[in-house]
């Protein structure tokens, strides 16, 4: 089991295994590079060779990032879906202690949902857009009081505020399902992967479902995510891809 919050996680878990038998021939750098394609042409890429560009990525992050805590990595599944709304274009080492503060005031779902809307926006005032996510939380927190959390996307996605990147990194961090939330990390990266030629999220969500198998859907977020926040711009991301040898 994954130990959230400030234990120590199993990363076997989360991340991929490096030694995963891959059926058929393919490669990383050295001559299967991924070249831009007109928004018309068919993505050149196969299973094979986008599963060997992950695992090239997962090694590049250094050893002491791979346990680095994102937002979602808490003890309850409300916390975790709250954490995860908290943090939409809002830096997780931001949100993780505006989380951690928000929660230890009020404990329960149930207490949360009778908080002032003022008390809440005072404790995230430093995410982005504070105003509108302090009344998406407080509306959630009343929901999850009254009817519990589902574990399917089509219900989770009915709570004020909450999107389908927010769903699926709730349903692979609280039920281990497999599911990929697609943010900004992912959407840019898997553009420059050649992973998919959409910006839309749910068609990438779609096109990264439709080229990994599943065991591997749970791996993406997290993996992408880390190595968006050591290498913390565009410009580094695309310049250790290059560094990499998995793009030119």
């Amino acid at each position: 089991m994954i130990q959230l919050g400030n234990k120590p996680q199993n990363e076997s878990r989360i991340f991929i295994n490096s030694s995963s038998r891959l059926g058929g021939r393919a490669g990383v750098g050295g001559g299967e590079h991924f070249q831009e394609t007109d928004k018309n042409e068919k993505l050149q890429i196969t299973p094979n060779l986008a599963i060997l560009q992950l695992q090239k990525i997962e090694r590049s992050i250094p050893k002491e990032h791979k346990s680095m805590r994102l937002a979602a990595d808490f003890e309850e599944p409300w916390q975790i879906l709250i954490s995860t709304m908290l943090s939409a274009q809002t830096r997780d080492e931001t949100t993780i202690p505006i989380a951690e503060e928000l929660f230890k005031k009020y404990p329960s779902p149930k207490k949360l949902s009778q908080a002032k809307l003022s008390d809440i926006k005072k404790i995230i005032k430093k995410v982005n857009f504070y105003k509108t996510k302090a009344k998406n939380v407080l509306a959630t927190s009343k929901m999850i009081s009254e009817r519990g959390l589902s574990n399917k996307i089509e219900e989770l996605i009915k709570f004020p505020g909450v999107g389908r990147k927010t769903a699926n990194v709730f349903l692979a961090v609280a039920h281990k399902k497999p599911a990929i939330g697609v943010d900004t990390h992912v959407a840019f990266l898997s553009g420059i992967l050649g992973w998919t030629k959409n910006k839309d999220k749910h068609k990438i969500e779609k096109d990264l479902e439709n080229l990994f198998p599943r065991n591997y859907w749970i791996s993406i977020n997290y993996i992408l995510v880390r190595f968006g926040r050591v290498y913390s711009t565009r410009k580094k991301q695309v310049e250790k891809l290059r560094e990499l040898g998995i793009i030119k």
